[in-house]
C-alpha cells in the first residue's frame, strides 16, 4: 500500500492495490507530522490502517475502495471493491453494475434511469445537429465515396442559378413583339401579372422551404410532404412534364433563332421562303429533333461538360441583357441600323432601302410583285417601261412607297404611339392606321406585305409570355448544395424574381420608347431583312445578341434535359407510382438513363409541335398547376398550423397563398382553358392513380351523415400507421381529481391544455369514481357533467371521461389503456402534483408514481405541472422569460411544448431560454454552438446557454437531507404495519413526553420544504464522493457501523432503528445530491422565469412505497424554489423534425 500527500497535508492519496487508490482528507486540518510525511511520500510503503480517518471520497476509477460509514463515524473500514457480491444489490439499479455506462453522469445521478435509454443531451445533441442534407444516393460501386456537399452560398447558390433559368428564349425573340401588340399599358399589366404569379409562389415555397431540411428534389419534395403523396406525385409529374417541354421550347427557339436570324434560307431544307408556315415550322421539326438527339448525347455522356457549360450560358444570358440595357441608352436618339420600308400604312418585308421606290426600273422586284404588264408592252425590255405600261393593285396605286427608322431612341417620343393594344386576326396586314380598309387585305393575297401570324388577345399572351418567369425553383432544387438553405432560398430566389422582374417591367417600358409600333409588331424582324429586332437595339452589334441568346437558349435545354430526368427519378424512387418503378433504375455511373431516354421521347414529341408559341402555353399550364399546388401547400400549412410548421421566413400569409392559388387558375384559364383542364385531368389523373383506395361515397343523411362519414374516413385513414414526426401533436388525456362534491379540484390543468392547443390535438379530460360500478352510475354522470363544464369554461377541444373502479391507479391505467380511438388515441397524459404527498397517509404518492409508469408502459408523454395554481389563466398575458432546462433527449418534446405554448397570446411576449448541462469531460463551447445550431433548423428562437456541473463533493446538506428523507420513509413503514404497532411505537418512544423526539416526527412527517431542524444533529461528513460502481450500503469488515436495510422482507419482523443508527443508501445521497446541485443551478439562472420546463426524471425500477417516497422527495428538492415548473418525460418517439 504506498502514499501520496499534498503539500499543505490536508490530503493524501493512498493506493490501495495495483488498481485501487483512496483519497483522504485530514478531517482536523491538522499539519502531518515529520514521520508521517515520511511515510506519505511516493515508493513508501505503509501498514494497511483497519480504518482511516476522512471526509472525502473519490471513487472515479473501477479498482477503488468502497467505503461505508455512519454519520458519526470518525474511523471507517475500507472494503475492496472486488470483494463486494454485486449480484443481489438493494437499489436494484442495473447502470451502476457497469463501471463505465455511468461515468460522464456523475452530477447527473438522478437521471441515470434515463440515461439507460435515452442520450444526455451532452452526447446527443453533436449528431442531432450535425446533419447532411443531400439525399444520398445508392452508388453502384460500393467503395464509391458519398457526394460531398458543395456549401453554395446565397449568390452562387441560389441567386444566379434562378437568374439563368428565368432569363429565357422569349426574352429575345417575343419581347418586342409583345409590347408592341399590347402596347405598354397591358404588356405592363401581362409582366407585371405573371411576375406577381411567381413572387406570391416565392413566397410560399420559401415558408415551405425554411420549414426544415429540403433535400434536393424542389417542389416535388416539399408538396409531397405538405401535402401528402397524391398531390406530391400529381405535381411531380406536371413539373416533370412541364420541365421536359420546356426543353422541347428551348430546342425550338434555338433552332428559330439559327434559321431566322443567323443563317437564313440556305439552311432551309424545304424551300428557300423560310416565313411560309409549311417551310418554317418542318424546319423546326426536323432540325428541332437533330438537335434534341445531339443535347441528349451530351447529356447521356458529359453531365459535367452540361454543368461547366451552364457558366457560360449565365454569362451569354447577363451580357446579353446588358447589352440591350446599354444599348437602349446609347440610342437615345435613334440610329440608322434598321430601316424599314412601308407601302402607306402597311409594312413591308425584305426591301432595302434603295428599293424602297415605286418604280419598274430602280426597283422591279417590288414592282412586279404588285403590277402586271399590259398585253401590248410584253415585249419590251423592264429597263424600257414606264409605270404607265402596267396594270398596279388598287392599294399600291394609291399610296406611296417610304422609308423610316425602326429605332427612333427615347428622344422621338414614340411610347406615345406604344400605349395601347394593337389585336388583329390572323392574315391582317401589320399597320400603323386603324381604318379597316388598311389593314383588312379583303381576300387578297399580303404579297410582302408582312401579316399577323396568330391571333392575339390579353390572355393570350399572357399563356405566351409566362415561360418567362418560370425557373424560380433552380433555387431549391439545389438545396442539398447550399451552406445554409434556409437563409439562402428565400433571400436568393426573391432577389431573382425582383431583378428579373424590374428587368422585364423596365424593358416593356424602354422598348416602347425605342422601336416604332410597327417594327415592334414584327415578330421574325422580316421588315428588316430577318434581323433580330432587339438586335438592332443592342450595343455594340446585332450578332453579340443573336450569338448570346443562341448559346443561353442551348444551355437552358441542356440543363431541362439534365433536371427532368433526375426529377422523374426521384419520383420513380419513392414508388408512389409503380408503373413509373423502372424508371428509379440508375446507371453504374448513377445517372438515370432509363428516365433519360424517356424524357427525352416526350421531348420529341413537344418538337413535333414545331412551334413556340404553341408549346409556351401547354408548358405555362404544367407549371401554373405546380404553382397552384405550391401556394396551396402554403395556405393549407398555415390555417391548419400543424406544430411542425415553424418555417424560418415569416413574411407569408395564407391569405397571399391562396391569392396566389386563384391568380393561377385564373391565369391558366385566361391563357387557354382546354390546355388548363388537360393539365388538369393529368393531375386528377395521377392524383387518384396513386390513392386508388380512396375514401367510399356513403354521404348519409344531411350535414351529420356527412361529417360521420368524413370522420369514419379519417379514423381510418389515421388507423394505417402511427403519425409521421412531423404530423405528431399532443393528444391529451388529463387526469383530473374531483372533490367530495364531485367538482374539479384544480381547473388550471385544463386551462394549460388550452394553452397548447396551437398542436391542434384533442383533449380527454378524465377522472376516476371510486366505488363499484353498479352503484356508481350517477355520481360517474355528475362527474361527467363537471368535466365537461370545465372543458367548455376552459375552451378545450375535447370529450370528458369517466370510470368507476375500486382502485385509483387502476382506474387511471385503464384508461390510458383504452381511452381514445383509432388514430385519435392520447398520447400525452397531464398529471397535477400532488402537493400534499407527505402530510396524508393516503396512497397519493404510490398513485402518482404508478401513474407515470403506466404512462411510461403506454410509450405516452407525461406532463407534471407543478404550482398550477400559480399557473397563468386564459385570459391573461405573460411577459418574461420560459426557461428549458434539457438534459436527457426526450424526442424533442421539451422543445415542442415551449414553441405550442407561445403560440397562445398568453404566453406569446414570452422568451425562450435554453439550459443544458455539461459534464468536466464535455466541451461546453461545441455543445453551445450544436445546440443552437439544431435549433437554427427547427427554426425556434431561443437564447442558448451551457451550465457547467463541475463534479463536485456532496455537501453536508445533502447528506442530511438524504437522512432526514430515509428516517422519514423508516417511521413511516412503522406506522404503517397495524393500529396495534403504531400504539407500541407511540408507547416505546413516549412521544408526549419526549418534546426532542416529537420535534423530529412531526419535521419528518409534516414538514414540506424542512432544511434544517433547529437542534443539534448527528454528526455528518461535510463532503462525501461516491464510487461510479456502488449500489448500495455494505457492511464493513469491521467497526462499529453497520450498514441499514431500507427494504423488509416479508414476514420478517422488523425492529425499530433510532434515528442515529439510520444509514442512508449510496445511490440515494447520490441521486440527493444531483437534485441539490441541479437546483441550485436552476435557481440561480431561472429564479424569475415565468416558467420552467425540465425533464422529469424516471421512477424508481423496484416498486415499493420507499422507493416512491424517496423518488418524491428528490423532485421536490429538485423543484424547490421555483413558481411554476413542468415536468416533462417523453413518450419514446422523436415529435420534433429539422425536415419540411
Amino acid at each position: 500500500m504506498s502514499a501520496e500527500g499534498s503539500p499543505d497535508g490536508s490530503r493524501f492519496k493512498v493506493e490501495t492495490g495495483d488498481t485501487g487508490s483512496l483519497y483522504v482528507e485530514n478531517s482536523v486540518n491538522k499539519p502531518v507530522s515529520k514521520e508521517e510525511e515520511s511515510l506519505l511520500e511516493p515508493g513508501n510503503n505503509l501498514p494497511q490502517p483497519d480504518s482511516l480517518p476522512l471526509s472525502e471520497v473519490d471513487m472515479s476509477s473501477p479498482g477503488n475502495s468502497v467505503i461505508t460509514a455512519t454519520p458519526d463515524s470518525t474511523h471507517i473500514p475500507i472494503v475492496k471493491y472486488t470483494e463486494l457480491d454485486t449480484v443481489d444489490q438493494p437499489d436494484g439499479d442495473q447502470l451502476l453494475k457497469t463501471p463505465d455506462s455511468a461515468v460522464g453522469h456523475s452530477n447527473l445521478f438522478l437521471y441515470h434511469d434515463e440515461f439507460k435509454e435515452r442520450p444526455a443531451i451532452a452526447g446527443a445533441i453533436s449528431s442531432i445537429a450535425n446533419y447532411s442534407s443531400t439525399i444520398q444516393q445508392t452508388p453502384g460501386d460500393p467503395d464509391a465515396k458519398p457526394v460531398e456537399k458543395a456549401n453554395l452560398g446565397t449568390l452562387m447558390g441560389v441567386y444566379l442559378p434562378c437568374i439563368q433559368n428565368i432569363f429565357g428564349v422569349i426574352l429575345f425573340i417575343r419581347m418586342t413583339w409583345i409590347v408592341g401588340t399590347c402596347g405598354v399599358v397591358e404588356g405592363f399589366l401581362v409582366v407585371f401579372c405573371c411576375c406577381c404569379v411567381t413572387m406570391l409562389t416565392a413566397i410560399s415555397m420559401s415558408a415551405i422551404a425554411t420549414n426544415g431540411v429540403v433535400p434536393a428534389g424542389g417542389s416535388y419534395f416539399m408538396i409531397s410532404r405538405a401535402l401528402g403523396p397524391e398531390f406530391g406525385g400529381a405535381v411531380g409529374i406536371l413539373f416533370y412534364i412541364g420541365t421536359t417541354f420546356a426543353g422541347a421550347m428551348y430546342i425550338i427557339g434555338a433552332v428559330e433563332i439559327s434559321l431566322t436570324y443567323l443563317f437564313g434560307p440556305p439552311m432551309s431544307l424545304f424551300g428557300p421562303d423560310i416565313n411560309d408556315d409549311f417551310v418554317k415550322f418542318n424546319n423546326y421539326r426536323v432540325y428541332g429533333t437533330m438537335l434534341l438527339i445531339v443535347m441528349g448525347l451530351i447529356v447521356f455522356l458529359g453531365v459535367k461538360f452540361v454543368n461547366k457549360f451552364a457558366g457560360v450560358a449565365l454569362f451569354c444570358v447577363i451580357g446579353s441583357i446588358i447589352s440591350i440595357f446599354v444599348g437602349v441608352f446609347v440610342n437615345f436618339g435613334g440610329n440608322t441600323k434598321a430601316p424599314i420600308c412601308m407601302l402607306g400604312s402597311r409594312l413591308l418585308s425584305q426591301v432595302t432601302e434603295e428599293y424602297c421606290i415605286k418604280d419598274p426600273v430602280e426597283s422591279p422586284d417590288i414592282w412586279n410583285m404588285y403590277c402586271e404588264r399590259l398585253s401590248n408592252f410584253t415585249d419590251l425590255h423592264m429597263n424600257d417601261t414606264t409605270p404607265e405600261m402596267y396594270k398596279c393593285d388598287e392599294y399600291f396605286q394609291d399610296n406611296e412607297l417610304n422609308i423610316t427608322q425602326g429605332i427612333v431612341g427615347m428622344k422621338s417620343g414614340v411610347i406615345k404611339k406604344n400605349l395601347w393594344n394593337k389585336y388583329y386576326d390572323a392574315g391582317t396586314a401589320i399597320s400603323n392606321s386603324t381604318v379597316e380598309s388598311e389593314y383588312n387585305l379583303g381576300g387578297k393575297p399580303p404579297k410582302n406585305q408582312i401579316t399577323v401570324d396568330i391571333f392575339a388577345s390579353f390572355t393570350i399572351i399572357v399563356g405566351i409570355f409566362f415561360p418567362s418567369v418560370t425557373g424560380i425553383m433552380a433555387g431549391s432544387n439545389r438545396s442539398g448544395d447550399l451552406a445554409d438553405p434556409q437563409a439562402s432560398i428565400p433571400v436568393g430566389t426573391i432577389c431573382a424574381i425582383l431583378t428579373t422582374s424590374i428587368t422585364y417591367l423596365a424593358s416593356v417600358i424602354l422598348f416602347a420608347a425605342t422601336v416604332d409600333p410597327l417594327l415592334l409588331r414584327d415578330k421574325f424582324g422580316q421588315s428588316i431583312g430577318g434581323s433580330l429586332v432587339i438586335g438592332n437595339v443592342a450595343w455594340p452589334h446585332p450578332k453579340v445578341i443573336e450569338i448570346g441568346s443562341l448559346l443561353s437558349t442551348i444551355g437552358a435545354g441542356l440543363q431541362s434535359l439534365t433536371g427532368a430526368p433526375r426529377l422523374l427519378q426521384s419520383i420513380a424512387k419513392d414508388g408512389i407510382i409503380p408503373f413509373l418503378e423502372p424508371m428509379g433504375v440508375v446507371s453504374s455511373r448513377n445517372e438515370p438513363v432509363r428516365a433519360l431516354a424517356l424524357t427525352i421521347g416526350i421531348c420529341q414529341i413537344a418538337v413535333l409541335i414545331g412551334n413556340v408559341d404553341a408549346i409556351a402555353p401547354l408548358l405555362s399550364m404544367f407549371f401554373l398547376m405546380c404553382y397552384g399546388f405550391v401556394n396551396l401547400a402554403c395556405a393549407l400549412q398555415t390555417l391548419l398550423r400543424t406544430p411542425n410548421w415553424r418555417p424560418r421566413f415569416k413574411y407569408y400569409h395564407w391569405s397571399l397563398s391562396l391569392l396566389g392559388v386563384v391568380m393561377c387558375l385564373g391565369v391558366m384559364f385566361m391563357s387557354s382553358w382546354y390546355f388548363a383542364l388537360l393539365a388538369m385531368f393529368i393531375a386528377g389523373l395521377v392524383y387518384k392513380y396513386i390513392e386508388y383506395r380512396g375514401a367510399e361515397k356513403e354521404w348519409g343523411d344531411g350535414i351529420r351523415g356527412l361529417a360521420l362519414s368524413a370522420a369514419r374516413f379519417s379514423l381510418l385513414r389515421l388507423e394505417d400507421g402511427p403519425p409521421h414526426t412531423k404530423n405528431w401533436r399532443p393528444q391529451i388525456l388529463i387526469l383530473s381529481k374531483l372533490d367530495d362534491k364531485l367538482n374539479v379540484k384544480h381547473k388550471r390543468l385544463f386551462t394549460l391544455a388550452s394553452q397548447l392547443k396551437a398542436g391542434k390535438g384533442l383533449t380527454i379530460g378524465c377522472t376516476v369514481v371510486q366505488g363499484e360500478f353498479g352503484k356508481m352510475y350517477g355520481e360517474s354522470q355528475a362527474a361527467r357533467l363537471s368535466l365537461k363544464q370545465v372543458i367548455e369554461s376552459e375552451q378545450v377541444k375535447g370529450f370528458p371521461e369517466v370510470v368507476v373502479n375500486q382502485s385509483i391507479s387502476q382506474g387511471i391505467c385503464h384508461m390510458i389503456q383504452t381511452s381514445g380511438l383509432g388514430g385519435m388515441k392520447p398520447n400525452t397524459v397531464i398529471v397535477g402534483w400532488p402537493n400534499s404527498w407527505r402530510k396524508k397517509e393516503e396512497d397519493g404518492t404510490q398513485v402518482f408514481v404508478n401513474t407515470i409508469r403506466d404512462a411510461a408502459s403506454g410509450k405516452m408523454a407525461l406532463l407534471v405541472p407543478k404550482g398550477i395554481q400559480r399557473f397563468p389563466d386564459t385570459g391573461d398575458s405573460v411577459k418574461g422569460n420560459i426557461d428549458i432546462w434539457w438534459i436527457v433527449h426526450d424526442g424533442g418534446l421539451l422543445m415542442l411544448l415551449p414553441f405550442l405554448l407561445k403560440q397562445h397570446r398568453t404566453w406569446r411576449k414570452c422568451r425562450l431560454r435554453i439550459f443544458t448541462v455539461a459534464q468536466v469531460e464535455d466541451n461546453s463551447i461545441q455543445m453551445k454552438k450544436d445546440l443552437k445550431t439544431f435549433l437554427y433548423q427547427l427554426r425556434i428562437d431561443a437564447d442558448v446557454e451551457v451550465v457547467e456541473m463541475h463534479d463536485s463533493d456532496v455537501s453536508a446538506y445533502t447528506y442530511e437531507r438524504t437522512l432526514i428523507m430515509e428516517q422519514r420513509n423508516e417511521m413511516l413503514h412503522e406506522m404503517r404495519v397495524s393500529k396495534k404497532s403504531r400504539s407500541k411505537m407511540g408507547r416505546r418512544y413516549s412521544l408526549n413526553e419526549n418534546p426532542l423526539n416529537q420535534v423530529k416526527v412531526d419535521s419528518l412527517l409534516d414538514s414540506s420544504r424542512h432544511q434544517d431542524l433547529g437542534i443539534p444533529t448527528q454528526k455528518s461528513p461535510s463532503k462525501v464522493k461516491f464510487s461510479e460502481e456502488l449500489n448500495g450500503d455494505v457492511d464493513g469488515e469491521g467497526g462499529s457501523s453497520n450498514v441499514v436495510e431500507n427494504h423488509v422482507k416479508p414476514n420478517v419482523k422488523r425492529e425499530h432503528k433510532s434515528m442515529d443508527s439510520i444509514t442512508p443508501e449510496n445511490a440515494n445521497v447520490r441521486r440527493m445530491h444531483t437534485a441539490v446541485k441541479l437546483n441550485e443551478a436552476i435557481v440561480a439562472k431561472s429564479h424569475d422565469a415565468k416558467l420552467v420546463i425540465l425533464n422529469l426524471p424516471g421512477p424508481p425500477k423496484v416498486v415499493g412505497k420507499d422507493k416512491d417516497c424517496s423518488y418524491m422527495e428528490f423532485l421536490e428538492v429538485l423543484t424547490e424554489g421555483l413558481e411554476r415548473v413542468l415536468m416533462v418525460r417523453g413518450g419514446g418517439r422523436e415529435v420534433i423534425t429539422i425536415y419540411s
